[in-house]
């Protein structure tokens, strides 16, 4: 387990993640994270483009066919 603090960056507020979690991450300053929200908390992980493309995609369709897709739900 790793603690960080909350602290103030500027006008906001943040952490500051120790190097061992970036390597665990495979991060590096710069990056960008997904933060989402889970039963157990909350799941920090690297953003993925080609997923955020897939999400979008799969959105557009279920958009588009979401009437039928009620319909096989039942």
């Amino acid at each position: 387990m790793l603690k960080v603090k909350v602290t103030t960056v500027g006008n906001s507020v943040g952490v500051v993640l120790p190097k061992e979690a970036l390597a665990r991450l495979r991060v590096a300053k710069g990056d960008t994270l997904c933060i989402t929200e889970t039963p157990n908390g909350i799941e920090l992980s690297p953003y993925d483009t080609d997923f955020e493309a897939d999400m979008a995609a799969a959105r557009k369709v279920m958009r588009r066919y979401r009437n039928a897709l009620r319909e096989l739900a039942k």
